[in-house]
């Protein structure tokens, strides 16, 4: 489908362009409306997204929900105005190494190099980088490739050496005692009697200095402190020294001209400070979204030291890449748990919103969640059978392999191949999975009872009138009066007994669905043992 969006992306209440009409006004022309952005020859130059990565660890589901986001946002804009963008995906591979993470070889040769900046760590693991930070911004790109994210990569290393940062890094030599004035009263009393804008690498050891700092030409970049009990002065230009984060994260939006950045509402303390500094360098903080963090199931923030939670490679042995990226688009301001029981509920609303797209007018589809996830490319195609349904199909068949479970569906659905629905064979895989750890070891098929026996009989009885290629509409017609007439509180009751003796699960899926799938002849073998 081939819509001009533009004039629905002007009310479009779906975040992504609630955010691009903020980058929309921020930049103005004659009389004060809003202009794009441009340069000295009136040039229109591209609105700039930024996203932040700490190379001292591997990527995790937390770099693709704010690399996906920030795409969202991008791809708004885009639709909103037709003007270009881009995007950084930025390493701050200059700072300096604190702490041997536990998850990683040779930690012993690794504690040698604590302090220095991550780009002169040596690379603990068996690859050809040549150092610690190379070997986790080639897992970050390789990892932003594989989800196909369109981006510039960029090194905080190779930006101070190469002086692309000196203009700015001059104007915080300048405006050191301001940017102080900000930052101390944020500070404890300690904190504050050793604390610097400025980090000087020693020329001794090559660490990152956490020292007082003496302005002694901010022009030339020279600054002096204490070495290893020695006063030095120092070129600070050019790779000479590095900021501390907070001032870090403003000089880089000055330097590169940011225009939008999001980050976790963990770090709203620092985005203010951050903000003031870049206006005491001349500039404007970005715009951005502030966006909760993930719980979770006892509604506990993730954390990666605590290794709770869920990982992204988690996800995707559960669950499509489409279905999490689902999950992460919708309501980015309100904490979400993210754990294995998500998943399936995921995966099939994903399925729903993208069959919903293709029927639905442009503003519409701009509310829907797939148009995000797929920029607006969706794939027209379904997929003959929701995922619970699956998991229930899997569950009791038992151990059986892919090519038994496509014989299943294709009783239900005759034209169903992998080659046809390539969606649904990747599920297969994941229902397999998912089946194998979470489901089989807590299910328990329980023993009919009172009213339940008589109803179960009624039900197989009515069964075996049907022909094989009953609709699954008829079905659930006959299971739906047995429940209202056989005796039950309510038709809750029956369905709940129908999922606990015949599924060995508290919750299930639409019955008549699932018997079609399943078939009769094999639902009325789980009625008899069930009955035995």
């Amino acid at each position: 489908m081939v819509t001009d969006y533009r004039e629905a992306a002007q009310q479009s209440k779906a975040w992504p362009f609630e955010e691009a009409r903020k980058l929309l006004k921020r930049y103005r022309g004659e009389r004060g409306a809003p202009a794009p952005k441009t340069g000295p020859d009136g040039e229109i130059e591209p609105m700039l997204f930024e996203t932040g990565y700490g190379p001292s660890g591997l990527p995790h589901i937390g770099t693709f929900n704010e690399v996906l986001r920030t795409t969202m946002v991008r791809r708004a804009y885009e639709t909103l105005t037709g003007n270009p963008t881009r995007l950084i995906a930025f390493s701050d591979d200059m700072d300096g190494f604190r702490k041997v993470p536990t998850n990683v070889p040779n930690q012993d040769m690794l504690a040698e190099h604590l302090h220095k900046p991550l780009t002169q760590v040596p690379n603990p693991f068996d690859t050809e980088y040549e150092s610690f930070a190379a070997h986790n911004n080639a897992m970050l790109r390789e990892f932003l490739d594989r989800f196909g994210f369109d981006y510039e990569f960029m090194s905080s290393t190779e930006q101070y050496t190469s002086g692309a940062f000196d203009e700015t890094l001059k104007l915080v030599l300048a405006r050191n005692q301001q940017i102080l004035d900000i930052m101390l009263p944020t500070l404890g009393k300690e904190r504050q009697a050793t604390y610097s804008p400025i980090l000087p690498i020693s020329p001794k050891t090559g660490h990152v200095l956490q020292v007082p700092v003496e302005i002694v030409d901010a022009e030339a970049g020279i600054v002096r402190f204490e070495d290893d009990g020695e006063m030095i002065e120092h070129n600070a230009l050019t790779g000479g020294a590095k900021l501390q984060w907070k001032v870090d994260w403003a000089m880089r939006w000055v330097a590169l001209g940011v225009d939008y950045e999001m980050y976790g509402k963990d770090l709203t303390d620092s985005g203010v400070q951050s903000g003031k500094i870049a206006k005491v360098l001349g500039a404007r903080k970005p715009d951005g979204l502030i966006y909760e963090m993930f719980l979770d199931e006892k509604g506990e923030k993730i954390s990666k030291s605590k290794g709770n939670g869920l990982s992204l490679d988690e996800w995707l042995r559960y669950g499509s890449e489409n279905s999490l990226a689902f999950y992460i688009y919708r309501e980015p301001k309100s904490a979400k748990q993210l754990h294995m029981g998500v998943i399936p509920k995921a995966v099939d609303e994903y399925f729903q919103f993208r069959a919903n797209w293709h029927e639905q007018a442009a503003d519409k589809q701009l509310g829907n969640a797939v148009h995000h996830v797929h920029g607006g490319d969706v794939p027209s195609d379904t997929i003959p059978v929701t995922f619970g349904l699956l998991l229930n199909l899997v569950g009791v068949m038992g151990d059986a392999d892919r090519e038994q479970i496509w014989g299943y569906l294709r009783q239900y659905a005759p034209d169903a191949t992998p080659e046809k629905y390539p969606d649904l064979d990747e599920l297969i895989g994941n229902a397999m999975a998912y089946h194998k750890d979470f489901i089989a070891p807590t299910l328990y098929r329980r023993k009919p009872e009172g009213v339940e026996v008589a109803a179960l009989e009624r039900l197989d009885s009515e069964l075996s009138a049907l022909p094989n290629d009953a609709a699954a509409e008829d079905i659930q017609t006959i299971v739906y009066s047995i429940g209202k007439e056989g005796g039950f509180d309510n038709l809750r009751d029956w369905f709940k007994a129908l999922y606990e003796t015949l599924l060995g699960s508290p919750q299930g899926p639409r019955m008549g669905s699932f018997i079609a799938l399943y078939g009769i002849d094999n639902t009325r073998k789980l009625i008899v043992e069930a009955l035995s």
